[in-house]
């Protein structure tokens, strides 16, 4: 794979996975806040959702990039998939990846939690995860 082809991977998945975050931001505005905790769990469900998938494009990126093959054509990968695979390369990455399983998929997602510190950790490590693949600016 050139470098030019690493580039473009690198600009349309972060590209991708940052509108994700974005769309998911917006939403948990519309979930209002008080005391700490979010008030409206749909959106908050929404949101995390949504960051979490932009998080699986960053990560589908970031494996193509490191060599390792995607299941073909609309296969759904399992969290152990990426697991097994980022536990292979990178495990500070695995570190963050667990802590964005459990705060925006589990809780965020499945369960609703309204806690503030809670989705907001889980954004900060979504964060971290998406600018892996952050193309390097044109000099």
């Amino acid at each position: 794979m050139t470098v030019q082809d690493q580039q473009h991977i690198k600009q349309r998945a972060y590209a991708e996975a940052m509108r994700y975050i974005a769309n998911a931001k917006d939403d948990l505005k519309k979930a209002g806040k008080i005391d700490g905790h979010f008030r409206d769990p749909k959106y908050v469900r929404r949101a995390s959702g949504t960051a979490y998938s932009g998080v699986l494009i960053a990560l589908d990126a970031w494996l193509k990039l490191k060599g390792v093959d995607l299941p073909k054509g609309k296969a759904r990968k399992s969290i152990d998939f990426y697991r097994d695979n980022i536990a292979k390369l990178d495990k500070k990455l695995l570190d963050h990846l667990k802590i964005v399983y459990d705060t925006l998929h589990l809780s965020g997602y499945y369960d609703g939690t309204l806690s503030l510190g809670t989705i907001n950790d889980g954004f900060k490590m979504a964060g971290y995860i998406i600018n892996r693949i952050k193309p390097q600016e044109a000099i």
